[in-house]
């Protein structure tokens, strides 16, 4: 068995298609596994549904719940776009928040400028810290996949260094970092819920990247040396400084969402602070099928499976880690249908129909 390009363009409607099949194929494999845990499966997505989007309340965490992805969904669509391998998100959001927290806990600071640099702060860490990666790709040729995986773990034990050093409560002994003054938390646009200036910030976000993208020669530019670094070297592009951009760009739409978990929810640095919002930012950049438009929908969608998933346990019974299992199919789903999008399946012919005259 092998695969062949398909000749013919592929149809924009059935590529439209991908991701609402990938998510319906990863429902219908989780239905299974619920199943066996001993659960309705209908029973169980209706509780999900309900707790996700049912209320004032369970709406207001979903979205709260989405800001993150679609900041590191971004920050994936934007690396990917260029054929940059950031798996560092996780890494990328930690230090943003750290870059926050450090900010916002600062008494010097007049309190008007405290939120815009703690925004700005989170923003220029994410960015140097995908420099690092992106330099080393560029200039040593350092496989970036390696590079930006193994910092997110170098950035944790940093991390965890200071919330069990410096940041270490002596009175207490709590492992978490100092609260952010009052004037550095993030407006609520709805009282009694976690509806933050992250959440709009966020949305606002996937507005700019889509402009960028699509509109500028900057996103031109990166479209260009995604598809062919070759044809962009002999179209006078830079590719090393066209990937070093995006890479920063990418970084910094990471740290980002580390601020507004800062800000907008723990107001803190915990030591769970990002929960895995870096490597779930891939999943919702594949849903999305690497547009823009796509990253508000593939964020909901995992927020509301990630919200839901909490009250589909406490009710059924099933275990929550059902929500990490439906991550992961989904991706798989998106990468099956891309591959046969482009390639059909050819069978290598056996050796008795080469032998038959």
């Amino acid at each position: 068995m092998r695969l062949i390009a398909k000749q013919h363009q592929t149809s924009r409607r059935r590529d439209a298609m991908m991701p609402v099949l990938a998510v319906a194929a990863s429902l219908a494999i989780c239905g299974v596994l619920i199943l066996i845990a001993g659960a309705n499966p209908f029973t169980a997505f209706g509780i999900m549904v309900s707790a996700a989007f049912g209320g004032k309340l369970a709406l207001t965490e979903t979205l709260a719940r989405a800001a993150p992805l679609m900041l590191s969904g971004l920050a994936a669509l934007v690396a990917l776009r260029t054929r940059f391998w950031n798996i560092g998100g996780e890494g990328q959001i930690i230090v943003g928040a750290m870059a926050a927290a450090w900010i916002g806990a600062l008494p010097q600071l007049p309190t008007h400028l405290l939120i815009p640099m703690m925004l700005i702060g989170a923003a220029l860490a994410g960015a140097a810290l995908a420099a690092v990666p992106a330099t080393l790709k560029t200039r040593l040729g350092v496989d970036e996949v390696v590079s930006t995986l193994m910092l997110n773990f170098i950035v944790m034990y940093v991390m965890m260094a200071l919330l069990s050093g410096i940041w270490k409560n002596p009175v207490t002994g709590w492992t978490n970092s100092p609260d952010i003054l009052p004037a550095a938390e993030f407006p609520v646009f709805w009282n009694g819920t976690r509806l933050h200036l992250g959440v709009l910030v966020a949305f606002l976000a996937v507005g700019v990247i889509g402009i960028l993208m699509k509109y500028t020669t900057l996103g031109l530019s990166m479209k260009i040396v995604g598809e062919n670094a070759k044809a962009a070297r002999h179209a006078g592009l830079s590719v090393a400084r066209v990937t070093l951009l995006a890479a920063m760009l990418s970084g910094a739409l990471a740290g980002l969402a580390g601020a507004g978990e800062v800000g907008g929810i723990q107001f803190q640095v915990i030591a769970s602070i990002s929960s895995g919002y870096g490597y779930a930012g891939i999943v919702v950049a594949m849903l999305a099928r690497l547009s823009a438009a796509g990253i508000i929908p593939a964020a909901l969608f995992l927020a509301a499976v990630t919200t839901g998933a909490d009250e589909m346990s406490r009710q059924t019974g099933v275990p929550f880690f059902i929500a990490d299992a439906m991550q992961g199919i989904c991706l798989i789903a998106v990468l099956v249908a891309m591959t046969l999008s482009r390639y059909q399946i050819r069978f290598r012919p056996t050796s008795d129909s080469k032998a038959s005259p």
